[in-house]
């Protein structure tokens, strides 16, 4: 009998798989257990429309990925952050400073997983840092720090 896989079944196949099995096996435990549906002409179509809808979604999202990485290749964040009279910072500028200053200064919300500093920050002046918008899409950034004292 010929099925689809309603979800992954270890030791089966996964999700939206399609497969021949037992009639035994897809009687008396995949199709009770809601595991699995018959393979029908309606299945495979609707299986065929949501897999294209989501390559469509993810060619889009990839997209928008892309045009904000080439918006901001190469811009410049500024950064304030406290520290001593010779131009050391107190700690070091962390992902969640950064993408506060993204946020604030050029409207992009991003993750702070998704920055990469390439060193710590300990120091004034300028740092580069990556981040990533998707997998496969990055861009490089600038960080200007500046040190403030109290």
């Amino acid at each position: 009998m010929k099925v689809i896989l309603l979800q992954d079944i270890k030791g089966t196949g996964k999700k939206d798989q399609i497969l021949e099995i037992s009639d035994g096996y897809a009687r008396n435990y995949l199709l009770p257990r809601k595991l699995a549906r018959e393979a029908t002409v309606e299945a495979l179509n609707s299986i065929e429309r949501a897999k294209s809808a989501d390559k469509h979604r993810e060619e889009v999202r990839r997209a928008e990925a892309e045009q904000q990485a080439r918006d901001l290749k190469g811009k410049v964040v500024q950064l304030s952050v406290r520290g001593g009279e010779n131009g050391k910072i107190y700690g070091s500028v962390t992902n969640d400073q950064i993408a506060a200053a993204l946020k604030e200064q050029l409207g992009v919300d991003v993750d702070k997983r998704k920055i990469e500093v390439e060193e710590p920050i300990k120091n004034a002046g300028q740092a580069f840092i990556n981040l990533k918008l998707m997998a496969g899409v990055s861009t490089r950034m600038i960080v200007n720090v500046k040190v403030v004292t109290k």
